[in-house]
């Protein structure tokens, strides 16, 4: 797994360890997450184009993702929303993962006028061309959670979406409203461990989702 210090990726990390399905959670990163476990192994890296995870390797989980303003610039930004993330999948790959869960978000299209979009769309794109006989994207909307426990400052854009989501939840559709974290999470570790295929999971899809 990648991004296991995020907000979204501190959630899908907590559910793998508590999982049974896995006997080893393999966490690679520029920081080691919080979590400490028996089962957990953390692999520090600068540079995600060259680390190497030991097989054999059964799901690969992806939660990197950052901002333009956080990132400094769009090509520091497409350095880990795209780059990154090819980086990590391909090794995991190599591993002989067979299944792949994304966290991506709500509008990605390859095609988009919006960087941010654009830049999410193709990474999505790239992914299809891996050979993963699943692969599961999440796109969730505006992220509900404690980001001040993870040493990010808070974002002013989630918190008056969150607000609205509060004040008027049933004027806004679902794929809009602020969704958290752990609902996230739970929709990716799910769905990957249950789906086949390329399966796109939109935020008010993963709103409904029930834990089985």
């Amino acid at each position: 797994m990648a991004g296991a210090t995020g907000l979204v990726g501190r959630a899908v990390l907590a559910r793998l360890l508590a999982d049974k399905r896995y006997s080893a959670v393999h966490c690679v990163g520029r920081r080691a997450p919080a979590q400490h476990d028996l089962k957990l192994a953390v692999h520090l890296t600068d540079s995600f184009n060259e680390f190497t995870v030991p097989p054999p390797v059964d799901d690969v989980f992806i939660a990197l993702g950052t901002t333009i303003k956080t990132a400094g610039s769009r090509a520091a930004f497409r350095a880990v929303d795209f780059d990154a993330v090819l980086a990590v999948a391909r090794a995991g790959r190599i591993a002989g993962a067979t299944r792949l869960g994304l966290v991506s978000a709500m509008g990605a299209d390859a095609h988009s006028a919006i960087f941010y979009s654009r830049v999410k769309g193709e990474a999505e794109e790239a992914l299809l061309h891996l050979g993963f006989p699943t692969l599961v994207v999440v796109r969730p909307s505006v992220l509900a959670g404690e980001r001040e426990s993870l040493g990010q400052p808070p974002r002013a854009g989630e918190k008056i979406a969150i607000g609205l989501s509060r004040l008027f939840g049933g004027l806004i559709p679902a794929n809009y409203q602020a969704i958290s974290a752990d609902k996230v999470a739970r929709t990716l570790v799910e769905e990957v461990a249950t789906r086949q295929g390329h399966h796109v999971i939109l935020s008010g899809e993963m709103q409904r989702h029930e834990a089985r």
